[in-house]
């Protein structure tokens, strides 16, 4: 399938083969000189300060796509239906393998295997079924609308000031902040219980295997629990489901019952308009990247976990106002493969999305989809030029990748020592800092449970409980992912990150030194946080980390690498 659309000064070729996707949209430029060094030091903290924000262009990204998309509306999550079908495949493997030393799993489900080989059989079941019908699926071809350059105008270029103001006179007070004074007598007050310890008494006795007692603590947990209650209330209420689905070993089939990716985008904009911790890593990682591409004719950014591609929009409208002209910007998209029979076709729209885009600020552009296991992929398939800049990214996403608690030769060292062969000018890592990657099911638990009070507290604060697009995230997004935390085990469990601490010295044993934080920018990024946001989300610094976080918690990290060449 080809795509060809031409106009006076500019030619867009979108070719589509069987194996993979590319874009190439090119426009005359007066860009010069070749790659530059990276430096950790700028100009000036005012300078920095005054340069364009386009850190909201993710926000009108996501706005473009629900109204030009129809199709986003029968069309599952992106991120889960891949995931959905990385551990259905896992599981199918795990079943056709079980005698199979080969691979050995270093994983609690060997404890607890023989225990639930009763219920084995129907979640096998369920496995195979759900595999023959993601076989059916195909994504539909991908609805080619032209768009009026006054709605680009409208829902992309409206400036940070305008934004901010909307967004000032949108804010409301939290439920828990509005709710003080306004109890109505003759309703009677809640009877206190600690979620907690109940939560933590019914994983022990699930890791006991003490059905009864479980059943008993559930009972009472579910009384006082509900996804519409305060954030304690919604925590209780997603990790006794979890609980519930581990002893009745139905968790591996969590993923495929999902929600409409229109619907999962909409809930994601409400998430980033009350949480920086996602647009302020983009603006922090962008904001290094246009200064390292200062001059340089090439910007090829390899980016492993691209989903609907919300991180580069505010980088392509930065790009475009350089003044010698944007340089070529080539991207390879990289995810995990979809069901059905076209594995790299949303990943490819992902490309069509930012040509799009591209077109629109007139950079010239080159997209490059890849589809498949990322412990697969070759130096090769990366299509890596002479004299480009190089930049490796991956923002939140290999902690999806399985490590050596599930496989004896760990396919995250095998990732990382994938790009360090690339050679990157310089590698952007953005990590979840969980510590519940263990495979001891009650101290996995425990620490799961305090890192998501962190988040159903966050909201709590910053969204009204009766919102319909926080619900929905709570649900699909939290609750799914504490699903497959504490229902899971062996491959089905796709959810294993770790402290950024750790990812530090995985990074340095696969041969990368790291990079010194821009000054500037975690200062700009600080004063966004500090003006924008709720007072209890925190940017601090520790070991050449960016470290974001709620109430003292640590949440997400990020950090600048480039190979060791000792």
């Amino acid at each position: 399938m080809a795509m060809y659309l031409s106009q006076e000064n500019h030619v867009f070729t979108y070719n589509c083969p069987s194996d993979g996707i590319s874009a190439e949209y090119s426009v005359p430029t007066n860009g010069s000189s070749s790659p530059v060094e990276y430096s950790s030091s700028s100009s000036s903290e005012g300078e920095c300060f005054k340069e364009k924000d386009h850190s909201d262009a993710m926000l009108k990204f996501i706005s473009q796509m629900l109204m030009e998309e129809e199709d986003l509306g029968s069309k599952p999550c992106m991120l889960h239906d891949c995931l959905a079908l990385q551990a259905t495949e896992k599981s199918l493997f795990d079943v056709l393998n079980t005698n199979n030393d080969d691979e050995t799993t270093l994983d609690s489900s060997s404890y607890s295997r023989v225990k639930k080989n009763r219920y084995r059989e129907d979640t096998d079941c369920s496995s195979r079924d759900d595999l023959r019908s993601n076989k059916q699926l195909a994504d539909d071809k991908f609805s080619d609308e032209s768009v009026t350059l006054e709605m680009y105008d409208k829902v992309l270029l409206c400036s940070v000031l305008e934004l901010e103001e909307v967004e000032s006179k949108d804010k409301k007070p939290s439920m828990r902040q509005s709710s003080r004074g306004n109890k109505k007598k003759g309703i009677p007050a809640k009877e206190a219980v600690d979620h907690r310890t109940l939560l933590t008494q019914c994983a022990q006795a699930v890791a006991s295997n003490e059905t009864r007692t479980a059943t008993e603590l559930l009972s009472q947990i579910k009384r006082h629990s509900s996804p519409h209650g305060d954030g304690t209330e919604r925590l209780a209420h997603y990790f006794a489901g979890a609980l519930e689905a581990r002893l009745a070993g139905t968790g591996g089939t969590f993923y495929s019952r999902g929600i409409s990716a229109a619907e999962i985008l909409k809930a994601y904009k409400t998430y980033i308009t009350a949480c920086p911790f996602r647009k302020m890593s983009n603006l922090y990682a962008n904001k290094t990247i246009k200064k390292l591409a200062d001059g340089a004719t090439t910007l090829h950014i390899i980016d492993f976990g691209i989903l609907y591609g919300f991180q580069w929009p505010c980088l392509i409208h930065a790009l475009s106002e350089r003044p010698d002209g944007p340089p070529k910007l080539r991207i390879t998209g990289i995810d995990f493969p979809q069901p059905g029979l076209r594995p790299a076709a949303r990943v490819g729209d992902t490309g069509r999305r930012l040509a799009k885009y591209c077109e629109r600020f007139r950079v010239p552009f080159e997209y490059n989809a890849i589809a498949q296991k990322w412990d697969t992929i070759k130096l090769e398939d990366l299509k890596i030029e002479r004299n480009e800049l190089l930049v490796v990214n991956s923002l939140y996403r290999l902690h999806n990748v399985p490590d050596e608690t599930v496989m004896v030769n760990s396919p995250r060292d095998t990732v990382l020592e994938l790009i360090k062969k690339v050679n990157p000018d310089l590698f952007i890592h953005g990590v979840v800092n969980g510590t519940y990657n263990t495979p001891f099911f009650t101290t996995r638990f425990r620490e799961a449970l305090y890192q998501y009070s962190s988040l159903f507290d966050m909201f709590d604060a910053t969204v009204p409980r009766e919102d319909q697009n926080r619900m929905r995230f709570e649900e699909e997004v939290l609750g799914k992912d504490v699903m497959n935390i504490i229902a899971c085990e062996g491959t089905e469990r796709v959810d294993r990150p770790e402290t950024y601490k750790q990812w530090g010295v995985r990074s340095v044993r696969a041969g990368f030194e790291q990079v010194p934080l821009d000054r500037d920018i975690l200062k700009y990024v600080r004063s966004k946080v500090k003006k924008n946001y709720h007072k209890d989300f925190s940017v601090d610094e520790d070991g050449k980390w960016m470290l974001q976080g709620w109430k003292g918690r640590v949440v997400h990290a990020i950090s600048y690498w480039k190979p060791s060449h000792n």
